[in-house]
């Protein structure tokens, strides 16, 4: 029996490939920030750490993972932080620094596989050249990320990256990060769509993608992961209507230009205030104009992902964000 070592395991998505992995038989071991979520939530046969990697010497690293033969990297920073400018400067240190000096001490100690927890506005950095992606900080450093680990690996560790979109699902003891977004809907009479849409998986897929990716992945591949493509307009009325105000919010379709000016104000604010978003606000919802669309079977056959119930995830993860705790 192999023992896998996944970084963040008591966060949303490391919990999922915790238990996704144990189904398959795998022994498992973590590290994780304290405090846990809930005192019982990982089974007992799973070996956890609570700490921060970062905080660990070479040696201490070394020793943590000398018996493990796959790594599944479930944590960083994502777009959703905006902090102090330059943002390039902040998802360097926080994502790309910290993957290097793992995936180079996993591969001294020998481990076989390793898998990168990525996103997808790394894939539209290369789809959509047309909108520079690669000169805003999130999506630049999220591509170097997968290099320097592709990098790391070469000649005997096969690094793999997933690049992940809109995920839904609960966990026991964390709110789903939607909740931002229904806090900002709430007791809004209208709340504007741009006219695009996104690729939505649930959590349960990105697990099975993560433990896929480790048992058939290829060096150097990236996969980008979809199960249902969706406009913004339809999404955000699934939140107004979670939220019981169906009859008391609109979501219309607003042209971008009209829109621009708010956002522009926005990143004007953040630089105002020393920060910066990791896709500057301008950039972001221009982008949202666009289907950002993944065809389901260029992975879901490659790694083995599984039919899930989209739409039920997404309503079951919005009614918990709306319901009082």
């Amino acid at each position: 029996m192999s023992k896998i070592f996944v970084l963040g395991g008591t966060g949303f998505l490391g919990y999922y490939t915790i238990k996704e992995l144990l189904s398959r038989g795998y022994q498992v071991k973590t590290i994780a920030l304290p405090p846990l979520p809930k005192e019982d939530l990982l089974p007992t046969e799973v070996e956890c750490h609570l700490g921060n990697m970062n905080d660990l010497s070479d040696t201490e690293i070394r020793d943590l993972l000398k018996d493990c033969e796959g790594f599944i990297y479930a944590a960083g920073a994502d777009e959703r932080t905006t902090p102090q400018k330059p943002a390039m400067k902040f998802f360097y240190e926080a994502n790309v620094l910290p993957t290097q000096r793992i995936a180079r001490l996993a591969k001294e100690v020998d481990i076989k596989k390793f898998v990168l927890f990525g996103s997808y506005f790394a894939e539209f950095a290369e789809r959509l050249p047309e909108y520079h992606l690669r000169n805003q900080a999130y999506p630049n450093t999220r591509l170097l990320q997968e290099e320097v680990a592709f990098a790391e690996g070469e000649g005997s560790m096969t690094v793999t990256s997933l690049r992940l979109p809109y995920i839904f699902g609960t966990m026991p003891g964390r709110m789903p990060l939607w909740k931002m977004f229904t806090d900002q809907i709430k007791g809004r009479p209208v709340f504007p769509a741009l006219k695009g849409g996104t690729t939505m998986v649930t959590v349960e897929q990105v697990a099975e993608a993560a433990v896929g990716a480790m048992e058939k992945g290829q060096h150097r591949h990236t996969y980008a992961i979809a199960a249902l493509n969706m406009k913004f307009q339809d999404f955000y009325q699934m939140m107004v209507d979670a939220l019981g105000q169906t009859e008391t919010t609109q979501v219309p379709i607003v042209d971008y230009e009209q829109m621009r000016p708010m956002y522009e104000e926005m990143d004007r604010k953040a630089a105002e205030n020393g920060l910066e978003h990791g896709i500057h606000m301008a950039v972001m919802s221009k982008l949202q104009t666009e289907d950002l669309y993944i065809e389901p079977a260029e992975t879901m056959v490659a790694l083995g992902i599984k039919e899930h119930d989209v739409i039920k995830s997404i309503k079951e993860t919005l009614n918990k964000c709306v319901t009082p705790s």
